[in-house]
């Protein structure tokens, strides 16, 4: 039985102790009931050349299990020590067609050819090469190619000693899927029932036929989202002719929500790409400089703005502008961020965009209208005239409602063009509010007071 422990500073400390006196019983002592995921985080944890030479220490079987749970960076540190040939039998061999073909992809094509050509089981093989053909973000290059399958016109008997020889070949059973001749999918069948019938009966007799599966083209979220819905452990994945070719489980779909979540965050925060806190220092600044200089121009612009409006009688109007600048901003990320959850979750069909933005206009006059009485009230007693505390209480209201509006209508146009809604929650939708809020707010002073 694998142990589940707690990595300490101590438990690391003792290890690298252990690996620099080549000490590899006392290394293996420690390590060889750890769970698969347990090693990987320790060797990332680890210098480079300690997480060598522990995993080099690591039996066959499981390096492939540590080297699926490692960052990318360090799974390719690790796999460059490694010849194709010891790609394919320690790593490749060892796990379900679509780790593999995961793995296999990091590769240059020449380097593919080389790893897929030595690997043993030709089957295993062909059902890689397969996988690779698949667009990543699909139902196709999620999918795994093991699973257990049964025909139709089989009895009980028979389905039992086919579902033996496959079963082999499979880690983990989750479905027992019913094709026809054509390995068309018809249903599912149940285990239970499968175990309680009399061994002469068809297995059509006893087929669940309510069943959900995807296409090879749906996309990962799509599927994501099914799997949610319908609570399954595992989805079938059918090609365009309802035939059977593979299967997606749980644990695929977390890892594509996971990624998806820690994207939508960095683009939220204003971060164009993928990275890592441990990335180099130019990559960091290439994924996060963009969205400054962006910044940075907005703010630009904003200055221009005030420098066109004349304040010179009201110069108190100036004092404001921090506030209406920062209200148009967080009022815009609430609003984008509300309608981009929808989209992500799939709940926010077409024929209700009209209605949420009715709701948003509801929302934003009822939290105008608090704000405005209380900047009202709070802006008179601190000594401002009266007129001035009226504009800024009006414009204050106008760009509340104007910022809800427009980050609620900016996701739902970039989603309809095929761009990633989850921007809009970014610098972007602030700093295109910061701007606007201002000309808002100058023009309706202007109009009062100048």
């Amino acid at each position: 039985m694998q142990k589940k422990i707690e990595i300490t500073s101590e438990l690391l400390n003792n290890l690298i102790f252990s690996i620099e006196k080549k000490d590899n019983s006392s290394v293996l002592k420690i390590i060889t009931e750890m769970h698969a995921a347990d090693i990987a985080e320790i060797l990332e944890n680890l210098p480079t050349k300690e997480a060598q030479l522990l995993f080099e220490l690591v039996d066959q079987k499981r390096s492939a299990d540590v080297i699926v749970e490692l960052d990318d960076d360090l799974r390719e540190s690790l796999l460059s020590d490694l010849t194709s040939k010891e790609i394919a039998e320690k790593v490749i061999d060892n796990l379900e067609s679509d780790d593999a073909a995961d793995i296999i992809g990091e590769f240059p094509g020449k380097q593919q050819e080389e790893i897929l050509a030595l690997i043993e089981d030709a089957e295993h093989a062909n059902d890689i090469s397969d996988l690779l053909t698949y667009e990543e973000n699909s139902a196709g290059g999620l999918m795994a190619k093991e699973l257990i399958q049964v025909n139709e016109n089989w009895d009980t008997k028979k389905c039992l000693k086919e579902m033996h020889k496959q079963a082999k070949n499979v880690k983990k059973v989750y479905s027992i899927y019913v094709v026809d001749n054509n390995k068309k999918l018809l249903g599912t069948l149940s285990l239970r029932q499968l175990l309680l019938s009399q061994s002469e009966i068809p297995i059509k007799k006893i087929i669940k036929k309510d069943i959900a599966s995807v296409n090879t083209g749906e996309s990962s979220e799509a599927v994501a989202n099914i799997m949610n819905k319908y609570d399954l452990i595992a989805i079938p994945v059918v090609d365009r002719h309802n035939r059977l070719i593979g299967r997606i489980t749980l644990d695929d779909v977390i890892d594509i929500v996971k990624e998806e979540a820690e994207k939508d965050y960095q683009m939220a925060s204003g971060i164009s790409e993928d990275i890592e806190a441990n990335d180099k220092i130019w990559t960091l600044t290439r994924a996060r400089l963009p969205w400054l200089l962006i910044g940075m121009i907005g703010g630009v612009l904003g200055a221009k703005i005030i420098g066109v409006f004349d304040i010179k009688n009201n110069f108190e109007l100036a004092f404001f502008i921090p506030l209406i600048a920062a209200m148009a901003g967080n009022v815009g990320v609430q609003s984008a961020a509300i309608i981009v959850q929808g989209l992500a979750n799939n709940k926010l069909k077409l024929d209700g965009i009209i209605n949420k933005l009715m709701k948003e206009f509801g929302v934003a006059f009822v939290n105008g209208i608090i704000c405005a009485i209380i900047i009202l009230g709070i802006s008179f007693t601190l000594g401002y005239n009266l007129m001035l505390c009226i504009t800024v209480s009006i414009s204050l209201l106008s760009v509340i409602i104007f910022a809800a509006l427009f980050g609620t209508c900016v996701p739902l146009i970039l989603h309809k063009n095929k761009i990633d809604p989850a921007l809009a929650t970014g610098p972007f939708i602030t700093t295109v509010n910061d701007i606007l809020g201002l000309i808002i707010y100058f023009i309706i002073g202007e109009a009062l007071l100048i």
